[in-house]
C-alpha cells in the first residue's frame, strides 16, 4: 500500500490534491452537539468495537520513557489507562461533555501522568516542537477540516517525531467505496464521516507515511504513522 502514496507521478498527485475528501462539510458546533449528546454512551458504543485498534496503535507507536504525547481528540479519555507511566500525556478535546466524562475517568483511575485541556484541535494552544509523538485515534473523519488539524499536529511536534493517525478510511474496493460514500451523510450523525479518502487526505496533508497498517476485525480501521523530517 506504501508504494501507492510515494507515486511521484504529477498529475496522480494533483488529481488527489484538487479533489474533495469526502460528501460531507460540517462545522464545529455540529460536531460538538454531536458529541455532546453522544459523551454519556460513547464508550458503550464505540469502546468494544474500536478498542482492537487502540491497543494495537499504542503498541506500534513505542512510546518511551519519559516522551511528550499529544492525543488529539482525547473525548471521553478512554485511551488513558493505556499509556505507560513513564510518559507525559496532555490530551485535547473540543467537547466540554467528554471531557467532563475524561475527567472523572483519570481522577478515578489515579492517573497523573495524563492532563487534560479544552482545545480546538485546528488551532493548538502550543508551541511548535512541543511533543515527541502526536497521535490522533479516530479524529479525522469528525471534524470540519482534517488538513487543518493535520497541519497543527505537525507544528506542535517535534523534528524526529511521530505524527499517528488510527482512523476509517473510504474503502479501496469500489463497491465498498460507494456504500462509504451513500452511508455517510447518516454515519456524520453519529459522530464520524465514513467516505474520507486516504490517498486524497495523506497528498493534500503533505503526509509521507513510514507505515500504513489494516487494524481490528473487521479491518475498517488503518493506522497511518508518519515522521516529522
Amino acid at each position: 500500500m506504501i508504494s501507492l502514496f510515494e507515486r511521484e507521478n504529477d498529475k496522480f498527485r494533483t488529481d488527489l490534491g484538487s479533489q474533495a475528501l469526502s460528501v460531507i462539510a460540517i462545522e464545529n458546533d455540529f460536531v460538538e452537539g454531536v458529541y455532546d449528546k453522544l459523551a454519556t454512551v460513547y464508550d458503550w458504543i464505540f469502546g468494544p468495537i474500536l478498542h482492537p485498534g487502540r491497543l494495537y496503535a499504542l503498541d506500534r507507536v513505542g512510546i518511551r520513557p519519559g516522551d511528550r504525547v499529544l492525543e488529539v481528540g482525547v473525548g471521553t479519555g478512554i485511551n488513558a489507562s493505556l499509556y505507560p507511566r513513564y510518559c507525559h500525556v496532555t490530551g485535547i478535546d473540543f467537547s466540554a461533555s467528554m471531557l467532563e466524562k475524561a475527567r472523572v475517568r483519570i481522577r478515578q483511575k489515579a492517573l497523573t501522568h495524563v492532563r487534560l485541556m479544552q482545545m480546538d484541535a485546528a488551532a493548538l494552544q502550543f508551541a511548535d516542537d512541543s511533543f515527541d509523538i502526536v497521535y490522533a485515534p479516530y479524529l479525522v473523519n469528525c471534524v470540519p477540516d482534517p488538513i487543518k488539524v493535520v497541519g497543527e499536529m505537525r507544528r506542535v511536534c517535534r523534528p524526529g517525531g511521530k505524527i499517528v493517525i488510527l482512523n476509517h478510511f473510504r474503502s479501496a474496493n469500489p463497491v465498498f467505496s460507494r456504500l462509504d460514500r451513500a452511508l455517510s451523510p447518516l454515519t456524520v450523525h453519529i459522530g464520524f464521516k465514513s467516505d474520507l479518502d486516504l490517498p486524497g487526505f495523506l497528498v493534500q496533508a503533505d503526509l509521507r507515511p513510514v507505515s500504513i497498517e489494516k487494524v481490528s476485525i473487521p479491518r475498517l480501521w488503518s493506522l497511518v504513522i508518519c515522521g516529522k523530517d
